[in-house]
């Protein structure tokens, strides 16, 4: 790794103000980067033209694609938006890198949900078959697809931006405040005082800590921009035996928060989600020479130590991880400016 690679780099992120782009953000200004953002509640990348002028107005190098409907339960009350926002807006991500000349590398994040998943425990790879039973799952296989037809139809030439897509696991870790979602709604109740309320307890998820997921699409855009021969679409995933149930993360989570803290699973009819999920990470392992850094159990300490804290964590844990991979002799990126 080149430690001044995003130092003063031009980089435009979507959907920056949300859970994992909060942390993006932060991780890239640290490492020195120029990061400009787009994201809700003033920029939706359903706006095709707003869009396309904030890019151009940006003119970065690099271009992180993260906005984006996501939540399964969410997608069952609103399907259009879902659709709107995951696909459109996929799109018209794309269709604006088409006019900003200046863009070399674009990642664009979907989800290890975008598989055809018939629930029988097999750890997906990149050429699995993709599709969805529920309109979340849908929208980002059909994400994948748009993502397909522009690299083919618009980016193949040798001059044109390298355009990759990055499906991640669970991702957990502070900061996050979406309802519906297993860790925000743990801590909203355990803040109140109340026992939280979880469906599916026994479904399998490969739970990761947003910065190892984070890594993984920085190695990636640096290949991409570095003209590196890499595969169009990579996986960033937990090591398979850390995949860990539902039960398990809300019993380690209120373990560690202490004061009784504590769950139930009400007697209630939810949607369809599929009872296990797992992904095949080794073509990051192979290409970009990523790994999971945190286990499980690391994952959820530093989750609920972020919760707990007076103070926000992010850029004390940014700094731990980042010593952390250097210790482990894995690809990382420094700061080069304080």
């Amino acid at each position: 790794m080149n430690p001044a690679f995003w130092n003063d780099r031009r980089v435009f992120i979507t959907g920056h103000t949300g859970f994992k782009g909060t942390w993006l953000t932060q991780w890239l200004e640290m490492l020195g980067a120029n990061v400009r953002g787009f994201s809700l509640p003033d920029h939706d990348v359903r706006d095709l033209p707003a869009l396309r002028a904030a890019m151009a107005a940006a003119q970065p190098e690099v271009v992180l694609h993260l906005a984006a409907q996501s939540l399964v339960r969410a997608s069952y009350e609103d399907p259009v938006t879902t659709f709107t926002t995951n696909v459109i807006g996929t799109v018209h991500v794309l269709e604006s890198l088409r006019s900003t000349r200046s863009v070399r590398a674009a990642i664009l994040v979907t989800s290890d949900k975008c598989y055809a998943n018939s629930g029988d425990a097999h750890a997906f790879s990149e050429d699995d078959p993709l599709g969805g039973p529920d309109p979340y799952s849908s929208s980002k296989a059909c994400a994948e697809l748009a993502i397909a037809a522009f690299r083919d139809s618009f980016f193949a030439a040798d001059t044109a931006p390298r355009v990759l897509s990055v499906r991640a696991g669970n991702v957990i870790g502070g900061g996050d405040w979406s309802r519906d979602r297993l860790v925000p709604d743990l801590i909203r109740a355990f803040r109140d005082g109340a026992r939280a309320r979880i469906r599916f307890p026994d479904a399998t998820r490969p739970w990761q800590f947003v910065l190892d997921a984070l890594h993984g699409y920085l190695l990636a855009a640096e290949g991409a921009l570095e003209r590196h021969a890499l595969p169009v679409a990579f996986n960033f995933g937990p090591h398979q035996h850390e995949a860990r149930t539902v039960r398990w993360l809300a019993d380690t989570i209120a373990a560690r928060w202490g004061g009784g803290a504590s769950w139930h699973e009400p007697d209630e009819v939810h949607p369809h989600e599929a009872p296990t999920l797992a992904l095949n990470s080794s073509r990051a392992r192979e290409f970009l020479g990523w790994k999971p850094l945190l286990d499980a159990e690391t994952a959820a300490a530093w989750t609920t130590d972020w919760y707990k804290s007076a103070r926000s964590l992010t850029a004390d844990q940014i700094e731990q991880f980042t010593e952390m991979a250097r210790h482990a002799d894995l690809p990382v990126l420094q700061r080069t400016t304080l």
